[in-house]
């Protein structure tokens, strides 16, 4: 186990320090957009040593590169757990191997698209009400 394996995150804080420069940024700005759509009572909480959002279920992750174990070499994942039941009508996420969880992978602040991300979070916010 390497030492960045090691390393388990319990603070926003403690994770953001540990990211490259690269990532920082990408990763503040997702968070942004995620907490100022999310609505009183969603809840941002740590697993698999990146920050998740939760309302019954998770809704959406954010998964560095850097952190171990993502699947993706370089940007940042934003995912999204039941993508599989959004509309996702401009294809903005896609799925990848495990059918539920649909993803865009961020490689600058270029990539973020913030109506699309607010879009999905609107559409997640209602699939997690029928949970």
């Amino acid at each position: 186990m390497g030492q960045a394996e090691s390393i388990k995150y319990r603070t926003y804080a403690g994770f953001w320090e540990h990211l490259p420069e690269n990532e920082r940024l990408i990763v503040d700005i997702l968070r942004q957009i995620i907490l100022e759509n999310l609505p009183e009572g969603c809840k941002e909480k740590f697993a698999w040593n990146v920050p998740c959002y939760y309302g019954k279920r998770m809704i959406c992750i954010v998964w560095p590169a850097s952190v171990p174990r993502g699947g993706i070499k370089n940007g940042v994942l934003l995912g999204f757990a039941h993508g599989n039941r959004l509309e996702n009508v401009n294809g903005y996420i896609k799925s990848g191997t495990n059918r539920k969880i649909y993803y865009r992978v961020i490689r600058s602040v270029d990539d973020i698209d913030e109506r699309e991300i607010k879009l999905l979070l609107m559409d997640a916010l209602i699939v997690d009400k029928m949970f």
